[in-house]
């Protein structure tokens, strides 16, 4: 890589980070818990649909 070039790194990123940190009062807000839980449901639930068949 050339001296000259710029490699992007945090430079380019930055704008994600603000992005990413700025906090949209329309957006879904749903509970870590909840995702988790759901989660684990899913999975329960496709092993007793492959348990079963």
């Amino acid at each position: 890589m050339d001296r000259g070039q710029n490699s992007g790194g945090l430079m380019s990123s930055a704008g994600l980070v603000r992005y990413f940190d700025a906090e949209d009062s329309n957006a879904i807000r749903i509970d870590p818990k909840t995702v988790i839980a759901t989660g684990i449901m899913l999975g329960v639930v496709i092993q007793l649909l492959i348990f079963v068949s």
